[in-house]
């Protein structure tokens, strides 16, 4: 009878384990598709005609920090000037999972401010696409264009930062990418 007794309570603790591992693995795979465009707009001295738009180049500057992003957007203007394309400015915004896509941890107004101030900057039409996103490179794997040309802006060390990580990544996924030190 002892024997009889113990066997259904470590089944059913066996059991209970098992039942919430998988619920909480379907979770998490769920949760990191989600991608969400918070603003699309044309930023900078001219707004262009939609067949103009269509009809050019695209260079892409993935957004790292400010001041690379600012130094990303200098070597993409010169090629953009060269070679008659236009520049499309790429933001993935990670949101914690804490909180609701919808629900960025900074505001969408103060990002909008900033991106219109670094756009005015740059001698070149810019389009900034922000994504709130939970994963930056599985939302840039759905947004960027088979065999894109990317500049992304970084800096030069000796062992690899972020933006090197990503520049690497991005070549890996079948990319032209430009890597700028700032």
């Amino acid at each position: 009878m002892i024997v009889d007794s113990a066997t259904p309570l470590i089944t059913s603790s066996w059991l209970i384990h098992d039942f919430f591992r998988p619920i909480f693995l379907r979770w998490v795979v769920v949760e990191q598709k989600q991608m969400s465009l918070a603003f699309d707009r044309s930023l900078g001295l001219r707004q262009l005609p939609v067949e103009e738009v269509e009809a050019k180049l695209n260079v892409t500057v993935v957004f790292t920090t400010v001041d690379q992003t600012i130094g990303a957007l200098k070597k993409a203007g010169e090629l953009a000037q060269s070679l008659g394309a236009r520049i499309t400015l790429i933001v993935p915004q990670i949101v914690p999972f804490p909180l609701p896509l919808t629900s960025p941890p900074v505001l969408l107004d103060f990002q909008e401010k900033r991106f219109r101030e670094i756009a005015e900057s740059s001698p070149v039409d810019i389009t900034v696409k922000l994504y709130l996103c939970r994963d930056g490179m599985e939302t840039l794997s759905k947004v960027l264009s088979p065999h894109s040309l990317i500049v992304v802006g970084g800096r030069k060390r000796i062992w690899p930062t972020l933006a090197q990580r990503l520049a690497r990544r991005l070549r890996k996924a079948g990319h032209e990418v430009i890597f700028t030190e700032r």
